[in-house]
């Protein structure tokens, strides 16, 4: 078990609170392959928390595990203090986390505005029936959902391109939209799997901004996976570091840049 984390304030005066998300003892295994080992680390609300690591180091894995895709071999998952039963993705979903993903998972032919839609689903409580003819309650609820997508779409400045099939899209802007799609579910803790990957430095730029502004002006918490070190070490109020499966570093980010076993791994001279 993690000792319990404590409240702060960061530098730049933003408040984080307790914890949101608690990993105990996780290890997972697939056959004789072990991809995560007895880790241990929490997430807390307000933060945004990098899992960093070498190629092979069990990050996606663990972001897996966190969402649901995975259930451990071994250890637990607590949710706001309560421990996490084994749950579907779609379950996982309706506690109110919500994810992206390293390969860009949006449906092509359809708009960006019905993409951003989809992430609504949790939120649509209307029967089959009154959904398909549109009125009562179905209507009211999905006047809801579509103002809430708007403020989305505007939030991340893709009004532009609200009515263009996703299909036509440049990577960048395709990564923006499935950002979009994650924060109109309106989740508690946002997972974000290698935003920044495949992007140019102006791409990178306005990303870090999103990520920083839905952090800062929605009280967001954020757990992402990233390669590019100055993104994590610009965005990050406390990382984790993953190689081969086992956790080698935890801490601020000047901490883990100094930290020589994390220094090591990669750099290669561990192994």
């Amino acid at each position: 078990m993690t000792a319990a984390a404590q409240p702060y304030v960061t530098a730049d005066g933003r408040q984080i609170g307790d914890v949101l998300m608690e990993m105990r003892n996780i290890t997972l295994k697939f056959g004789g392959v072990t991809a995560i080992s007895d880790i241990s680390f929490d997430v807390q609300e307000g933060e945004i928390r990098a899992i960093i690591g070498p190629n092979g180091a069990g990050k996606s894995s663990m972001l897996n595990v966190i969402s649901g895709f995975y259930t451990p071999t071994e250890g637990a998952v607590y949710y706001k203090g309560a421990l996490r039963p084994p749950m579907k993705p779609f379950e996982v979903a309706r506690q109110g986390v919500a994810r992206t993903f390293q390969n860009i998972a949006l449906f092509e032919g359809m708009t960006v505005l019905d993409n951003v839609m989809t992430g609504r689903l949790t939120h649509m409580k209307a029967s089959l029936a009154d959904q398909a003819l549109w009125w009562g309650k179905a209507r009211d609820e999905e006047m809801k959902n579509r103002e809430k997508v708007e403020e989305v779409i505007d939030f991340l400045e893709i009004q532009s391109i609200r009515k263009t099939p996703v299909g036509r899209l440049p990577y960048g802007l395709k990564k923006r939209v499935e950002l979009a799609r994650a924060l109109a579910a309106e989740p508690s803790i946002l997972l974000l799997d290698e935003p920044m990957a495949g992007m140019n430095v102006e791409e990178k730029e306005d990303m870090s901004r999103f990520i920083l502004d839905v952090n800062d002006e929605f009280g967001t918490t954020i757990a992402l996976i990233e390669h590019d070190m100055g993104v994590v070490m610009d965005l990050s109020d406390r990382v984790v570091v993953m190689d081969y499966g086992r956790k080698i570093g935890d801490g601020t980010p000047d901490e883990v840049r100094n930290n020589q076993e994390v220094i090591d791994a990669y750099l290669g001279v561990s192994h």
